[in-house]
């Protein structure tokens, strides 16, 4: 009887031990399918971004801009602006409350079609900043991401209570880039951009982790692909945003 229960306890631990493994690679494969979302969202819009701002502008034999095409006049205009900024508040709501009642397939198509909407409306970005400086800010916002969101990957630590100040700081942070449209003051606009960098950057993490403790290995496919693109368009929109105020400064 003794070596019956031993054999029984060791066929025990060994189903718990391929359950934990078997529940590791479905939690990798889910995050490395937010991953991969993620950065074709981001790799979209930066090509649309690109591509966007050649059509619109004319430039000399030095590369200088010396006018707009008529493209360019009409998407850089307010009312585009407006249209495309509304366009694309309304795709994040639309994705965030119909995401439990959409096929995966169309919740992704709306996240690449709000890429590249974000895309058009950032491609202003290029008139005001030079090449060189967009490249090393945006591997400088993908180095510190990468690093950010590792940590809310591995973390033991409950960062739920982080969250919520973020959150409040967030707020408080859109409240100011609104006032400041008026005042136009260039210290708190340093200022505004210092905090988006910190909020930005607590908030992969908090969002990285929280993504990961929403998975259950229980889920069929349907329901872990739409957490997947509702993953994926949380951190593309961190990621975005903290590659903007680090821009700003």
């Amino acid at each position: 009887m003794s070596d019956f229960d031993r054999n029984y306890a060791a066929a025990r631990r060994s189903v718990g031990a391929d359950r934990a493994v078997a529940i590791d690679q479905g939690l990798r494969a889910y995050m490395i399918r937010i991953y991969n979302y993620m950065a074709m969202g981001v790799a979209l819009t930066g090509v649309v971004s690109w591509f966007t701002y050649q059509a619109a502008v004319v430039t000399n034999a030095n590369g200088a801009i010396v006018g707009m095409t008529s493209f360019g006049q009409a998407i850089f205009s307010g009312p585009a602006v407006l249209v495309l900024f509304l366009g694309t508040l309304g795709l994040v709501f639309l994705i965030s409350w119909r995401i439990n009642s959409l096929a995966p397939s169309t919740a992704f198509a709306l996240f690449m079609l709000y890429a590249a909407l974000l895309g058009l409306m950032l491609s202003s970005v290029f008139l005001t900043y030079t090449g060189a400086s967009i490249a090393r800010v945006f591997f400088i916002s993908a180095a510190s991401f990468g690093a950010l969101s590792l940590y809310g990957y591995t973390t033991q630590r409950d960062l739920s209570a982080m969250g919520s100040f973020l959150v409040m700081g967030l707020i408080g942070l859109m409240i100011a880039m609104l006032v400041n449209l008026f005042l136009k003051s260039t210290g708190l606009d340093f200022v505004i951009s210092a905090a988006g960098v910190l909020i930005f950057a607590g908030l992969t993490a908090w969002d990285t982790q929280k993504i990961k403790e929403m998975y259950d290995p229980m889920e069929d496919g349907t329901v872990v692909g739409r957490k997947a693109v509702m993953g994926a368009l949380t951190l593309y929109l961190d990621f975005i945003n903290l590659f903007l105020m680090l821009l700003r400064l």
